[in-house]
């Protein structure tokens, strides 16, 4: 696969980081044998863990209503039991010398659909093993990708096809792939316009009711989900769309200049027409824009440096400012694709970070001390911007938040050994409530990988919990042995 221009330099914020994950995974095998004992008292306890549900809140959450175009939102009630068992798994085989790439997973009540390569497959759940029920062949290996799908499950994806003549061996990624997720049945594909400069490294994808949109940094283009028809697009020009947000609004990041010369401002989008709601103007200085959230907008920047600053929160109906939250502390992990570089779409994908209607969420940096907490997730007010509460991780067991659900959020907390299990837990900030949905443990020689959120996609949807390696590698000593792809956990129920 080509990848177009070639990224940037193993920037030393990065290095930084595997610093510290080493010095982290030093100390877990320093400690572990001191904590065995209470390791083992721990287990014994989870036993008395006292039955809840999220029913058991006054104000619990409703069925959420749809279109069938709108991005999907859900709401996950307790299961029945926290024991976990495997619902799904799917090997890798056959794979080449180098990297085989998946920057798509996605999940509904019956599959989990993973974007691997060239393809997409759909995997059947709660049967706990290899089962496919269906494979999309693409024209082309996968460019960018959008975390969302519509309420009545589907989803696009950038592909890059070969090119003949002067653009072959180029990488450009110019046609868009509108697709069912229940069937695996292609819907439409369109070439973009005028993407001749669209590659794995700078091309963005979002939905939002009804509307495809896709940004590559020298032009952009929507579409119309039922039909495939051309919406709107630009073309090159002083300023151009980097890339969007999307779910129940459109956010477009827009950058005018180049280099350290660069200004940003961010607007809210008509999606129908491609037209500016309102415009926020970033303040100038600033290296890097995400986009985490549209509604509500939530900004993250880069202030001065390569690494996420401050979270900025806007007033969705006319873009004034709200509040500012310092990241000092954080790890919101904006950019972080876990690939050798911003692949796959990058714009929106900060997954340290969930943002809620009112609450957003997000890690704080790993603490070197073995007998505190690994980390924690903290919550804070999106129009105050003050903290609104934390979650705290156990020694050796990071927190990572995996989505909002209503008034709370849904996290995952990893295991330590093999006496005390990996765990997705509901937690309420506003009653510091938390309610275990699942206990599991991970296959050992994966659980590290598969854990960080940097190395691996982890979605939580329908009580089932899945797990996905961003790049696969085979085995130098094993070269045929399949490696695993995806992996998934639902509750065991209260079977006997």
């Amino acid at each position: 696969m080509s990848f177009g221009p070639p990224p940037s330099i193993y920037t030393e914020s990065a290095q930084s980081a595997d610093r510290t994950r080493a010095r982290r995974r030093g100390r877990l095998l320093g400690g572990a044998a001191a904590l065995m004992a209470a390791a083992a008292l721990v287990a014994g306890a989870m036993a008395l863990w006292p039955a809840a549900g999220a029913g058991d809140d006054a104000e619990a959450t409703a069925t959420v209503k749809q279109a069938p175009d709108e991005v999907r939102e859900t709401h996950e009630p307790a299961p029945a039991s926290p024991e976990g068992e495997l619902a799904v798994q799917h090997n890798e085989g056959d794979l080449p010398a180098g990297t085989r790439y998946g920057p798509g997973l996605w999940a509904t009540d019956k599959l989990a659909i993973r974007g691997v390569a060239n393809r997409l497959e759909g995997y059947r759940v709660a049967s706990g093993q290899d089962d496919t029920a269906w494979s999309l062949k693409l024209d082309g290996h996968i460019c960018a990708v959008s975390r969302d799908m519509t309420a009545d499950h589907r989803t696009a994806v950038v592909i890059q096809p070969p090119h003949p003549g002067a653009a072959a061996g180029k990488g450009i990624c110019d046609q868009v792939v509108f697709v069912d997720l229940d069937t695996g049945k292609k819907l439409w594909q369109r070439k973009m316009p005028g993407a001749d400069f669209a590659y794995v490294t700078n091309t963005d994808l979002a939905l939002t009711k009804g509307v495809v949109a896709i940004a590559w940094g020298h032009g952009s283009v929507a579409y119309d989900m039922a039909s495939g028809q051309k919406l709107w697009n630009t073309s090159t020009g002083a300023c151009q769309d980097q890339g969007y947000a999307g779910g129940r609004a459109l956010l477009a990041l827009v950058k005018c200049g180049q280099s350290t010369d660069a200004a940003y401002r961010v607007q809210r989008l008509d999606a129908r027409t491609g037209k500016p709601r309102w415009t926020y103007q970033v303040s100038k200085g600033v290296q890097g824009v995400y986009l985490p959230s549209a509604d509500p907008p939530v900004l993250a920047v880069e202030a001065g440096g390569i690494d996420v600053t401050d979270l900025i929160a806007l007033d969705g109906t006319d873009g004034r400012r709200r509040a500012t939250i310092s990241m000092s502390g954080y790890e919101p992990l904006c950019g972080s694709t876990g690939f050798s570089g911003s692949f796959f779409g990058a714009v929106d994908k900060c997954p340290g970070l969930v943002v809620g209607r009112d609450r957003l969420y997000v890690m704080s940096k790993e603490s070197d001390e073995i007998d505190e907490p690994a980390n924690r997730v903290v919550a804070f007010d999106v129009q105050k911007g003050t903290t609104a509460g934390k979650f705290e991780g156990r020694p050796f067991q990071n927190v990572v938040p995996l989505r909002a659900d209503g008034d709370g959020l849904i996290l995952y907390r990893r295991s330590m050994d093999d006496v005390q299990p990996a765990a997705v837990v509901a937690w309420n900030s506003r009653t510091d409530r938390e309610v275990p949905y699942l206990f599991f443990h991970l296959p050992e020689d994966d659980e590290g990988a598969l854990s960080d959120p940097e190395q691996g996609q982890i979605v939580y949807e329908h009580g089932h919990v899945f797990f996905a390696a961003r790049e696969m590698e085979r085995d130098a000593k094993r070269p045929k042995s399949p490696v695993l792809s995806v992996l998934g956990v639902g509750s065991a129920g209260l079977k006997h």
